[in-house]
């Protein structure tokens, strides 16, 4: 079975990549000779992924899906959110990270989540699925693995960051994990 993944985000794909079973064929858009940014101009996760989504699937006519992922901070009425990748306005996540502990600065609810929303388009029919994981913003950024905001995020119920877990400890419990298991679920019915 084949799928395109349309992204360019290289962590991403390997992150999926460990996850999907090895009957799917996971092409990035860098697999598909697609070098063009598509500007994410949806004002939920769930139109960005499938503005992304629509853009491969017109293009290609292939079975494709897309995500978007925010951070979600109670103190901050839930910024960053659909905002995460440009917090700062500059695309970087080093100052993203900036900007937002500089923001929870004396703040006492750290309260934050992240979620997944990945657009599925089988067959011209479009699937939902999302992922969701509960935890707390850290005062300062612990851990070198991952990416983005993972050395901020303490999920609940554990004791290091997603920055400081190893690839395969984040890849059983994260957002995008719960994402992907629900795609799994829907790929298996096809």
């Amino acid at each position: 079975m084949e799928l395109i993944f349309a992204s360019h985000n290289e962590h991403k794909v390997e992150e999926i990549r460990a996850i999907l079973p090895e009957r799917i064929r996971l092409l990035s858009l860098n697999d598909i000779g697609f070098q063009d940014e598509i500007e994410e101009t949806g004002s939920t996760l769930e139109a960005n992924a499938q503005i992304k989504a629509e853009t491969i699937f017109q293009l290609t006519g292939k079975n494709v899906f897309a995500d978007d992922t925010g951070l979600f901070v109670e103190a901050l009425n839930g910024l960053p959110g659909v905002h995460s990748a440009r917090y700062a306005g500059t695309g970087k996540f080093e100052d993203n990270i900036v900007k937002l502990l500089n923001e929870l600065n004396g703040k006492t609810n750290r309260n934050a989540y992240f979620k997944t929303v990945i657009c599925l388009i089988w067959e011209g029919k479009k699937y939902f699925p999302e992922g969701i994981i509960e935890g707390q913003i850290q005062e300062q950024a612990v851990g070198s693995d991952g990416f983005g905001y993972d050395p901020l995020f303490l999920p609940d119920g554990f004791q290091k960051t997603f920055a400081e877990m190893t690839a395969i400890e984040k890849n059983h419990i994260s957002h995008r994990f719960i994402a992907v298991q629900k795609l799994i679920e829907i790929l298996e019915n096809f």
